[in-house]
């Protein structure tokens, strides 16, 4: 479980980067725990003052599957947007979708879980890419 505020997406980040290492996927794994970790906050009650987020890796030696579960609190499910080239924010989830080989969203408005598969091509098995 991770405290609700930005400095924690940072340690998230920091925190899957140790953990996958030398993993193929673990560049994109870091970007799409920075981008879902902050879209708990921006987006749900995981940002209040007293909220949390948690955060879930999976992996095999060509997988990772990050889950980023929040607090709830809007009743429409995430979605992606396209952003005006101008915008500094409103590309998160479409970033995530770019990187990942699949998503799924579950849960409800009293919190939900967004999980992005990344799986690396056989060639990179033994590569520092995704």
């Amino acid at each position: 479980m991770c405290p609700g505020s930005r400095e924690e997406v940072t340690r998230a980040r920091r925190w899957t980067r140790d953990i996958l290492s030398n993993h193929p996927c673990a560049d994109d794994a870091e970007l799409i725990v920075s981008e879902l970790g902050s879209n708990a906050l921006t987006h749900t009650a995981s940002g209040s003052p007293y909220g949390t987020f948690q955060l879930t890796l999976s992996l095999s030696p060509r997988t990772v599957a990050i889950s980023v579960t929040d607090e709830g609190g809007r009743p429409e499910e995430p979605r992606s947007t396209e952003a005006d080239p101008y915008d500094t924010h409103g590309r998160g989830l479409s970033i995530v979708m770019a990187l990942a080989r699949r998503l799924d969203i579950t849960g409800s408005q009293h919190g939900r879980t967004v999980t992005a598969q990344l799986v690396a091509a056989p060639e990179q098995a033994g590569a520092t890419t995704c």
